[in-house]
């Protein structure tokens, strides 16, 4: 029987542990943890994207504060902004929501900010710790982050003997993932559009992991039996099911054909999803304590 992973249960248990860090932080050295979140133009998605993430910051007990910036904000005007809230004692991790408005350079932006605040694990300094191996002092891209507890959870820590697959090469997912795969000792394929028989090195992987899109793409034939399948893909599809116009969120594997070959997997919507905030929160809070001195907590 496949153990179908839940991300919301996980999620909540990452949330309890960083509440419990910013109170332990405030009671040892009167330490508020601080997010700052900017925001620039009226992109729908974006803001409800950042009034949740604000809500969970508010909810963990951290100093949460969120500047909206008007569509015709200057790069001059987001760089200051940027540079004062890295100057700011108070801000522990500084999140700037993307995509920004095209007239806007934001890779210069997500650089300008400092490494130890960059809770998104964007900057080149954190994804450099990464490669390295430095997990010590860098801070990890979020949503890798969260997949990464569910392997913990279900491998333990040492994944000694075995293969990982990453479906994606993306900066922001597949080689961050691929690294903190490899920093546990497994042995790691990253496979990608242009890889030669995706499907027979999809088989050979005791941990599959799928990020490229691509809706259902990952087929129970591609899938070795007993493998842990975790599934990063969002895709909307067409519902007609669900009545005229209707659409459903989907991951990049066929769940239904996929769960009875799979040991463990986790589903669309309801998996990885939750975990990005959580981790967004748990990054901010082991910031915190880095500022402070302290020994950051772990999250398993």
């Amino acid at each position: 029987m496949v153990e179908v992973i839940d991300g919301k249960q996980v999620a909540a248990s990452v949330i309890e542990t960083v509440k419990s860090a910013n109170a332990a932080l405030e009671a040892a050295k009167g330490v508020r943890t601080g997010l700052a979140v900017i925001i620039v133009g009226d992109d729908p998605a974006s803001h409800t994207y950042v009034s949740s993430k604000s809500r969970m910051a508010k909810e963990c007990g951290f100093k949460s504060v969120q500047h909206t910036l008007p569509v015709e904000t200057s790069q001059e005007e987001l760089a200051a902004l940027v540079a004062a809230l890295n100057a700011d004692p108070s801000i522990h991790g500084i999140l700037v929501q993307l995509p920004l408005p095209r007239h806007l350079d934001s890779e210069a932006i997500i650089q300008s900010i400092l490494p130890e605040k960059d809770v998104d694990g964007l900057s080149v300094v954190n994804a450099g710790k990464l490669a390295t191996g430095d997990l010590k002092t860098g801070l990890v891209s979020c949503t890798p982050a969260g997949a990464m507890v569910f392997v913990r959870r279900t491998h333990g820590d040492d994944l000694s003997g075995l293969n990982a697959t990453v479906i994606g090469r993306s900066n922001l997912f597949g080689k961050p993932m691929a690294q903190l795969l490899l920093n546990a000792n497994a042995t790691v394929t990253i496979a990608h559009s242009r890889t030669k028989d995706l499907a027979g090195i999809c088989r050979n992987a005791d941990i599959l992991v799928a990020a490229v899109g691509r809706p259902e793409m990952v087929k129970a034939d591609w899938v070795k039996p007993g493998a842990t399948v975790i599934d990063v893909g969002i895709n909307r599809i067409a519902a007609p099911e669900r009545g005229e116009g209707k659409t459903r969120l989907v991951g990049d594997v066929a769940f239904a054909e996929v769960s009875p070959v799979a040991a463990v997997i986790t589903p669309v919507p309801g998996g990885v999803g939750p975990m990005t905030i959580a981790m967004l929160m748990a990054n901010t809070v082991i910031a915190a304590h880095r500022s402070a001195g302290l020994t950051p907590p772990v999250f398993q």
